[in-house]
Parts: C-alpha cells; sequence; structure tokens
C-alpha cells in the first residue's frame, strides 16, 4: 500500500484517510485485502502510530475498513459502494476543475465536450 504525506496544510491522518479511500475507489485495495497494521505503516510514514490509528478509526467509521480480533484490519466487504462513490467524487473534483480552468481560458461548455469525446475516442479505441 502506497502512501505519501506531504506538507500540503492537510492533516496527515485525513491524508492517510483519503488515500485509502482512493485505492479503495481505484480498485488497488479490494474487499478482504489486509492493510497495514498501525504500528508498521506509522514506521513507513514516519508518524506517530496514534495518527495512523486515527485515521483506521475514521475508515473503520465510514465503513471503507473492518477490524477482525486478533487478526488486523481489512477493506470492508460492503466497500463496493463506497467504491463507486468515491469515484464518484474523485471525477467530480476533477471536473469542476477542468470547467473552472476552461472558464478562466474562456472555452466553452460545447468544446469541452467534444474534447472529452475525441479524448475519449482515443483512449477507448473499440467503443466506436
Amino acid at each position: 500500500m502506497q502512501i505519501h504525506i506531504s506538507s500540503n496544510g492537510l492533516p496527515i491522518y485525513l491524508q492517510i484517510v483519503n488515500q485509502v479511500k482512493y485505492l479503495v475507489a481505484a480498485g488497488r485495495l479490494n474487499s478482504g485485502d489486509e492493510v497495514p497494521p498501525i504500528r508498521v505503516l506509522a514506521g513507513q510514514l514516519l508518524v506517530n502510530p496514534n495518527t495512523v490509528a486515527r485515521s483506521y478509526l475514521e475508515l473503520e467509521r465510514e465503513g471503507v475498513v473492518a477490524k477482525r480480533h486478533g487478526s488486523g484490519t481489512y477493506v470492508s466487504d460492503a466497500g463496493s459502494p463506497l467504491a463507486r462513490r468515491e469515484r464518484m467524487k474523485i471525477l467530480t473534483d476533477r471536473t469542476d476543475a477542468l470547467l473552472a480552468e476552461a472558464r478562466n481560458m474562456n472555452i466553452p461548455l460545447n468544446e469541452i465536450l467534444k474534447l472529452l469525446r475525441d479524448r475519449h475516442e482515443i483512449l477507448n479505441p473499440q467503443t466506436k
């Protein structure tokens, strides 16, 4: 599990939460996959174990992970609705950024839609 901590002002525990959610949404962490033990991840990230524990607690509250007593912490079996919700949130954020940038460059919506269709055809030639 690759997680990177940056000094972007976002609390470290939220960076961990967001990145684990992204990994689940992107399908890089699947239902039933074990996440690293708290002390292991804390050691890898060079952060206090309490920070990782707080992240895992938040992920558990949101239904992303589930603890199995004596066995560890695993991606929840109920991860699929979350995964779709998270994927849509990620795409919504990126769409908002694209639309804001296009507005700043005075590019009309119809040109953005054409660009998206063109790029989709290039990236997915089998759907023509």
